[in-house]
Order: C-alpha cells, then sequence, then structure tokens
C-alpha cells in the first residue's frame, strides 16, 4: 500500500475554484483502478494550503493514475490556482 500526500497552495482568492474541481472529480479518483481512497484537508494555521491524502494499491497503479486523461484533466483546471509550487510524498509504512 502506498499513501501519496500532495501540498498544494492556492492564491486565497481561487480557493472556492479549487473546492469546486475537488469535488467534481473526487469520486472519479477514489474510483480510479487501484485507488483506496482520495481525502482533502485544509491546513489550520494556513488557509490557503490544502493537502490531498490518497491511498493506492501499488507505486504501479498511482503512476497509471499520474499518466491518465483523468489526472490531466484535474491538474489542468488545478495548477492555474496556484500561488507556490505543490510538493508531493510518496510513501509507505516502515
Amino acid at each position: 500500500m502506498l499513501t501519496r500526500i500532495v501540498r498544494l497552495s492556492f492564491e486565497p482568492s481561487k480557493i472556492d475554484d479549487f473546492k469546486v474541481v475537488f469535488n467534481a472529480t473526487k469520486d472519479k479518483i477514489a474510483n480510479f483502478d487501484g485507488c483506496k481512497g482520495v481525502e482533502l484537508m485544509q491546513d489550520v494555521d494556513f488557509e490557503h494550503v490544502f493537502y490531498t491524502y490518497s491511498k493506492w494499491e501499488t507505486k504501479t497503479h498511482l503512476e497509471n493514475y499520474r499518466n491518465s486523461e483523468l489526472f490531466e484533466m484535474v491538474w489542468k483546471k488545478t495548477k492555474v490556482l496556484f500561488n507556490d509550487k505543490p510538493l508531493a510524498y510518496s510513501l509507505k509504512n516502515a
């Protein structure tokens, strides 16, 4: 099992736009082959910073998603809302 955490920082005026994109696509991501769920969390101190937390059966499943049309569509709509470079971490249980 692989956990993917992505830190996303948005222009404050674009937060609602991001939430619309996320809410419109979260079920499609969660139902992507190999995905075991996806959550969105917001930083308690910096309201413009969000984290996506997703679980994947394998690294290959995550890479298949990252190379999919779904990811391309979501990323295209999301990246224009950023105010900083996103940070991504792929983790496994130690």
